[in-house]
């Protein structure tokens, strides 16, 4: 019976394997299926901007001046869209020394995380962050991309800890895509 059913698994697999080696034009067939994006449905158009959604989990729940868009559940994922125009000389630099100043510091259990540099249709930085919130472990990663000299906007995500980590991917992808409409 043990044979039987490994046979029956090695078939289930091998035939997988060949189906994704058909190519066409010399890219397999599966890499294809798996490569195409359903932009029609993720894309976000929102009043200066436009961002892609990974997946249907991520919703949009607030479509004015300042969006929002939640993940699931609030905890899971929350993110806050935000223009913010600054003088002109104002490095990024600045804008998250205040930001961080100004907003973060004061959140329960508060702990500074490093800055990275950022690429995507806008350049720029991300910084993290940690605090308690309701108790529960949670994390902030926050992208701050330069449109032009004058203006920054600031895709600020929180979730818990473990939820959001999970998601880092997710967001690094939705911040590459942010694109400001022409």
């Amino acid at each position: 019976m043990r044979s039987i059913i490994f046979s029956f698994l090695f078939i289930i697999l091998a035939t997988g394997f060949v189906s994704a080696q058909q190519q066409q034009d010399g890219v397999p067939v599966a890499a294809m299926k798996m490569a195409t994006p359903q932009t029609s449905d993720l894309t976000k158009s929102f009043d200066e901007f436009l961002l892609d959604l990974p997946n249907e989990t991520w919703r949009v729940t607030n479509k004015t001046a300042n969006p929002e868009i939640i993940y699931g559940d609030r905890l899971d994922g929350y993110l806050q869209i935000r223009k913010v125009a600054v003088d002109q000389g104002t490095t990024l630099s600045d804008v998250i020394d205040r930001e961080i100043n100004q907003k973060l510091q004061f959140k329960p259990g508060f702990v500074n995380g490093k800055e990275e540099n950022f690429k995507g249709n806008l350049s720029g930085k991300a910084a993290n962050y940690e605090y308690t919130g309701s108790g529960k472990a949670m994390i902030g990663r926050v992208y701050f991309l330069q449109a032009d000299n004058k203006t920054v906007y600031v895709l600020h995500f929180t979730g818990l800890r473990d939820k959001l980590r999970l998601l880092r991917n997710q967001t690094d992808a939705i911040a590459r895509s942010f694109e400001l409409k022409k």
